[in-house]
């Protein structure tokens, strides 16, 4: 079986110290003198005695009567408060009130002025003044748009505009509608079955120039006065 290699160094250990509380009672031990009993706040820790002022240093003046004091008695006065007070009410101008702003659904009100939300740039000297860059800026701006008006005019000059008259009008008109009339002959003249794509190809072409005939015609006859640009 296991046997500890400390096993002789306890067992002197244990002879030695045996026979130590062999007593009645505990072992005895110095009393302590019953005139040290603890007291209260004994434990505490204690300040530095007060030193007394000095006689130069004078106490500052009360604000506060004293409590020898006595109020002087018998004074009246023959204002009338009441009269002087709504005189007062009926001619002093009313209190404008503070601008305040809201920042949370609940209605908590805050002051708007030290909020840093009021622009003070409006107190400097410079104020209002439009500065130069902007001047300058749209000095050329009007300029470069009194030349782009000066050179439109020149190409509405360049390219006036010519009114047609009526015969013209009319004449056009006629010309539009014998045009529509010798392809609608010609599309007639087609074969009903379009084998090939020739064929079909040619039925495009006189459909496409019907349908451009009769959006012209139909603009002519919209419209009365006709202008013409001369290229």
């Amino acid at each position: 079986r296991y046997i500890s290699t400390f096993r002789p160094s306890v067992k002197c250990e244990a002879a030695k110290n045996k026979a130590q509380c062999k007593t009645m009672g505990p072992a005895k031990v110095a009393v302590p003198s019953p005139n040290n009993f603890l007291q209260k706040h004994s434990k505490e820790p204690k300040l530095p005695a007060k030193k007394k002022e000095q006689d130069s240093k004078k106490l500052p003046a009360l604000s506060v009567p004293r409590r020898t004091d006595r109020p002087v008695m018998g004074i009246q006065s023959k204002k009338n408060f009441i009269n002087t007070n709504a005189v007062a009410a009926i001619t002093g101008l009313p209190k404008k009130p503070r601008p305040i702003y809201v920042d949370r659904r609940q209605g908590d009100k805050y002051l708007l002025e030290p909020s840093g939300l009021v622009p003070k740039y409006i107190k400097k000297k410079d104020y209002g003044i439009t500065p130069k860059y902007v001047t300058q800026r749209n000095e050329e701006t009007k300029r470069a748009q009194e030349e782009y008006e000066a050179r439109i005019l020149e190409d509405l000059k360049k390219r006036a505009m010519k009114r047609l008259s009526d015969e013209e009008r009319r004449s056009l008109l006629q010309g539009l509608k014998k045009n529509w009339e010798e392809v609608y002959h010609e599309f007639q003249g087609l074969p009903v079955q379009l084998d090939t794509v020739p064929k079909k190809l040619y039925k495009e072409k006189l459909e496409l120039q019907m349908k451009q005939l009769e959006h012209d015609i139909e603009v002519i006859e919209k419209h009365k006065v006709i202008y013409i640009a001369n290229e």
